[in-house]
């Protein structure tokens, strides 16, 4: 395997660098977090329940099932919540009744999620001035948000804006985009909505590795995210328990296309997992985390609660080996990958929600969230307690 070289954009040659940082924004600026709410399908299972049902679904008969059982061994993982009971997904099939159990599930989950947070905010479906809905694990039209509309009540004028493709950087992407429309828009009120049953894809009958790892790694859930813009307060905790969306940043990777994805066929999503992730990550990640840092005078020195997607042991690593990152920084990530595995863009909602709930950072601090994704991309989300 090669490992893609990255080329990165130059400035022009009469562009000097610019020595200026752009000052931190005033404590009271920007649009905040009212509550944040996971909700996870009922079936959950231990990993060693789930490997020799998994390899039933893609091995041959007979075949040796070693590499198997390794990588549910070092994946991580010690429970994960499937949106079927395991011994319904040799029964799904094809691609068609896999993604009519998306619709189904998904609905119910992506219901319990948002409804969930619209409560823990003090607020109404009829509050939601924009839905932002992302899903990788299916497609249904109309999408799952406007499916969701009547069912919960939103306002026949809300704003709806449902993402595909960005994967595991969803998360932090779809916050980016809540964070932007609401610095526009400060009397609002926007919901980040996310639903992944990635459990769904697995590809009945295919042995490769890629399938093999996705079928060690991924759980099902739902989360939702209420935030206000400046200009509207609410929720029922304190104010420190409300971090501010202070800035985002994206970033594209060239010639890294092919590294993470889905292959679409007759069978519906083949995942695609390149092994040269991590070195993408320890290679490019934290020169990037540190620029954007250090537009708003910051180190990674500063940030005291770190939300990064737990994209895999590997790539935990790769991002505490690039960023110097002190012994237990990402414990959250790994608590949250051994307790549901990686949900895709729910995982950081996810971390997000039990950092509120269990590690509340003391106000001033500044937190940063992260994801990286199909693109090969990565998403930056600058918080501040």
């Amino acid at each position: 395997m090669r490992v893609p070289v990255i080329v990165e954009h130059a400035p022009p040659p009469s562009a000097a660098p610019s020595t200026a940082r752009r000052p931190a924004p005033p404590p009271t600026a920007g649009p905040t977090v009212a509550a944040v709410r996971c909700a996870l399908p009922p079936h959950r299972y231990a990993q060693d329940e789930l490997t020799e049902p998994i390899g039933d679904l893609c091995l041959p008969r007979g075949a040796d099932r070693a590499v198997l059982r390794r990588l549910h061994a070092s994946a991580g993982v010690r429970t994960r919540h499937l949106a079927l009971p395991i011994e319904h997904y040799a029964l799904l099939g094809d691609f068609g009744r896999s993604n009519d159990a998306w619709i189904e599930a998904g609905l119910a989950l992506g219901e319990e999620a948002l409804t969930g947070a619209l409560h823990e905010a003090g607020l109404g479906p009829a509050d939601v001035d924009l839905l932002v809905f992302a899903s990788i694990t299916g497609v249904a039209a109309p999408s799952l948000d406007a499916r969701l509309a009547g069912r919960v009540g939103l306002r026949p004028d809300v704003k709806r804006l449902p993402l595909f493709g960005l994967g595991c950087v969803a998360g932090a992407a779809g916050l980016a985009r809540v964070h932007d429309h609401l610095r526009g828009h400060p009397g609002d009120t926007a919901v980040l909505l996310t639903v992944e049953l990635c459990s769904l894809t697995l590809q009945r009958g295919d042995g490769s590795r890629a399938n093999l790892v996705a079928g060690a790694l991924f759980g099902d859930g739902a989360a939702a995210l209420v935030a206000h813009g400046g200009a509207r307060g609410g929720g029922t905790e304190s104010p420190a328990a409300r971090p501010r969306l202070v800035a985002t940043r994206s970033h594209l990777y060239p010639g890294t296309e092919r590294l993470l994805g889905w292959e679409i066929g007759a069978g519906g999503f083949r995942v695609v997992i390149d092994p040269g992730v991590p070195d993408i990550v320890r290679g490019h990640f934290g020169r990037h985390v540190r620029a954007f840092l250090a537009e708003h005078d910051l180190t990674v020195d500063d940030i005291g609660a770190l939300i990064c997607h737990p994209g895999g042991p590997r790539v935990l690593s790769a991002v505490s080996e690039t960023l110097g990152l002190p012994e237990g920084t990402l414990a959250p990530s790994r608590h949250s990958l051994a307790a549901v595995g990686n949900m895709s863009s729910v995982s950081v909602l996810h971390i997000l929600e039990s950092v509120r709930a269990h590690r509340r950072p003391e106000p001033g601090t500044w937190g940063l969230l992260v994801a990286m994704g199909p693109g090969f991309c990565s998403e930056l989300v600058l918080l501040r307690w």
